[in-house]
């Protein structure tokens, strides 16, 4: 199985990043998935169902997110899709899921959406959550896909090697800075800290350097834009995984315009 993981995409763009640089990267990998976390999608905070349904027709399966999907006006559209995820270790009753096993030509894929704890909300412990809910896919599917959206660099090494030989893929994202450790773990789980954004280059995390610098210099709260000129790029990971789940190659990848 081939399959692509898109880092955070950032508001409008983030959205034509991807819709510039997706077609290079279908004829370059040729895979079988793309998997994207969305959650900035709309205006750098959130997404909607209009956003999801446009993301969906550049070629995107399934939409991850994190903490800032809770945008009211888009909670009946998480109710009702098993394409867009939420994190799974929030409460029963969140709307929404946390999960799901697409399939696509034959092939089942299952997608685990996770929050981190640290420097975070006080949520489930996703470390039990997911090992619950990986096993469960197991019955179904070799193939599993971890996205662990977090804070702490620790946390996030942390759960791959809790999950190791157990998932196929662990992807770290939230802090939208792409990092350089992509590897394949001892039991054969890829895992990378943070699989980056998709974005303008030139801003803070996607947002406009000037006001970011206000903020940290002054220390008032101020809701933040995101940076809508010069050049934009697409971060992820390309990942071949063999007939039982376990991981060939984890490849990071970074296109600017």
């Amino acid at each position: 199985m081939k399959l692509i993981f898109l880092g955070d995409i950032v508001g409008s763009p983030g959205r034509k990043a991807v819709k510039d640089f997706l077609p290079e990267l279908l004829r370059r990998y040729k895979p079988d998935f793309i998997i994207a976390n969305g959650e900035n999608a709309a205006g750098g905070y959130g997404i909607t169902e209009k956003i999801a349904e446009e993301l969906f027709t550049y070629g995107i399966h399934i939409i991850t997110t994190g903490n800032h999907v809770w945008k009211k006006e888009f909670l009946p559209y998480l109710q009702k899709t098993d394409r867009v995820l939420r994190p799974a270790n929030y409460g029963p009753s969140a709307p929404g899921k946390g999960w799901t096993i697409f399939n696509r030509e034959n092939l089942k894929l299952g997608i685990i959406n996770l929050e981190g704890r640290i420097f975070m909300r006080p949520l489930e412990n996703p470390f039990l959550v997911a090992k619950d809910l990986a096993r469960r896919i197991l019955e179904e599917t070799p193939y599993i896909i971890v996205d662990f959206h977090a804070e702490a660099t620790s946390e996030k090494m942390a759960m791959g090697y809790f999950l190791d030989g157990l998932i196929s893929a662990l992807v770290g994202t939230h802090t939208h800075v792409q990092t350089s450790d992509e590897r394949i773990l001892p039991q054969g789980s890829a895992y990378i800290t943070d699989v980056g954004m998709c974005g303008p280059v030139e801003s803070v995390i996607g947002m406009k350097i000037n006001q970011a610098l206000e903020l940290y210099v002054t220390m008032v709260g101020k809701k933040l834009e995101v940076e809508t000129q010069g050049p934009l790029k697409v971060e992820g990971v390309y990942l071949e995984l063999n007939s039982n789940g376990k991981a060939q190659s984890i490849e990071r990848f970074r296109l600017i315009s």
